[in-house]
C-alpha cells in the first residue's frame, strides 16, 4: 500500500475508534433507540438520493437493515446507555470476528482451521478478562448488551456475504433507510414520546455535531474510504488496519472521558485483538472442500468487513 493510501486505512481505523466517544456524548442528550434512528436518518438522507439505486436484492437491505441497524445498533447505544464505558465497548464488539467465522460456519459451511479455531479461543478468554474486569467496577447488564450487539454484528456480516454488494457505500446507504421507521416507532414505545420530544426540543450545536459525526464522518466518509479502499487492495492488507479501531477507541476514552484502563482491561485488549487477528485474517474452508492452496489469501472483503460494511 502506498504511505497516503495507509494514512487513509490509519484515519478510517481513528474515526471509528472516536465514534465510541462521540456515541457516549450523544447518550447525554439522546435516548439510545431514538439517538440510532437519528443516526441512520441522517446517513441515509441526501446520501441516497447521490449514489444511485440499490445493487443487491431489497431482501439482503432489508434482513442487513434490520439485524444490524435496529437489533445491533439498538443493543449497543442502549448498553453503552446502561454503562458500558466507550472504551470497552470499542473492544468488546471485536469479538463479532467470532460470531461471523461461527455463524459462516452454519450457514456458509466454512470450516474454521486450526489457526481460526485458536483465535476465537483467545478471543473468548478475552472476552472472560474483561467480564471479570468489568464485574469487579461496573454493571453487567450494559457488557453483556455489547456482546449481544456483537453477535448480531456477525450474523450481519454473513448476511453481507451472501448478499455480495459491489459497491459498499451503496449497499451501507440503502441500508440506513430501513431501520428508521422501526427505531422510531421502538423509542416511543420504550422511551416514552415525552423522554423523545424533549430530547429534540432541547437540541443544541453538540448533538447536531455528534449525529453529522455519527452519520457523515462515521459512515459515509467511513465507508466510502473503505470501500475505496478495499477495491484496489487484498482485503488481507487493509483488514488488518481494522484491529486499531480499540486502540483509538480505548485511548480516546481515555482521553476525552477520563475512562481508566485497568491492567485487566489490558490483558483483555491484548487477548481480544490478537485472537481476532487470527480469527479475521487465516482463511477458512468450505465443508468438503480440497485442500488449501498454497498461495496466501486473506478474508473476503465483506468478511474483513465486519468493520467495512458495519461500522460501529
Amino acid at each position: 500500500m502506498r504511505p497516503a493510501h495507509i494514512a487513509l486505512a490509519a484515519l478510517v481505523a481513528a474515526v471509528w475508534g472516536v465514534n465510541f466517544v462521540v456515541i457516549e456524548i450523544g447518550l447525554d442528550h439522546f435516548p439510545p433507540l431514538l439517538f440510532s434512528a437519528l443516526r441512520f436518518l441522517a446517513a441515509a438522507l441526501p446520501a441516497v438520493l447521490l449514489v444511485g439505486r440499490p445493487k443487491v436484492a431489497w431482501k439482503w437491505i432489508v434482513g442487513v437493515g434490520l439485524v444490524l441497524g435496529v437489533v445491533k445498533f439498538g443493543l449497543l447505544f442502549t448498553g453503552m446507555d446502561l454503562g458500558a464505558p466507550a472504551g470497552l465497548a470499542s473492544l468488546i464488539l471485536q469479538v463479532q470476528a467470532v460470531f461471523t467465522a461461527l455463524f459462516a460456519f452454519v450457514a456458509l459451511g466454512e470450516r474454521p482451521g486450526r489457526l481460526k479455531i485458536a483465535g476465537m479461543a483467545v478471543a473468548l478468554a478475552g472476552i472472560g478478562v474483561a467480564a471479570v474486569d468489568e464485574g469487579a467496577s461496573g454493571p453487567l447488564v450494559g457488557f453483556a448488551l455489547c456482546i449481544a450487539a456483537a453477535a448480531c454484528w456477525g450474523v450481519s456480516n454473513v448476511l453481507t456475504r451472501k448478499a455480495s454488494p459491489p459497491d459498499a457505500l451503496n449497499f451501507m446507504v440503502w441500508v440506513s433507510t430501513v431501520p428508521i421507521l422501526p427505531l422510531l416507532v421502538l423509542s416511543l414505545l420504550l422511551e416514552g414520546p415525552e423522554r423523545d420530544l424533549e430530547a429534540l426540543r432541547g437540541l443544541d450545536w453538540t448533538g447536531v455535531g455528534v449525529i453529522v459525526y455519527v452519520a457523515w464522518i462515521t459512515t459515509v466518509f467511513g465507508f466510502g474510504a473503505w470501500g475505496w479502499l478495499l477495491r484496489r487492495y487484498p482485503a488481507s492488507s487493509v483488514a488488518p488496519f481494522s484491529l486499531l479501531v480499540p486502540v483509538f477507541g480505548m485511548s480516546s476514552a481515555a482521553l476525552f472521558l477520563g475512562e481508566g484502563v485497568s491492567g485487566l482491561r489490558w490483558c483483555a485488549a491484548a487477548l481480544l485483538v490478537g485472537g481476532v487477528a487470527l480469527t479475521s485474517l487465516t482463511p477458512g474452508r468450505a465443508v468438503g472442500a480440497g485442500p488449501e492452496p498454497s498461495r496466501e489469501r486473506g478474508p473476503e472483503p465483506a468478511e474483513a468487513g465486519g468493520r467495512s460494511l458495519s461500522s460501529p
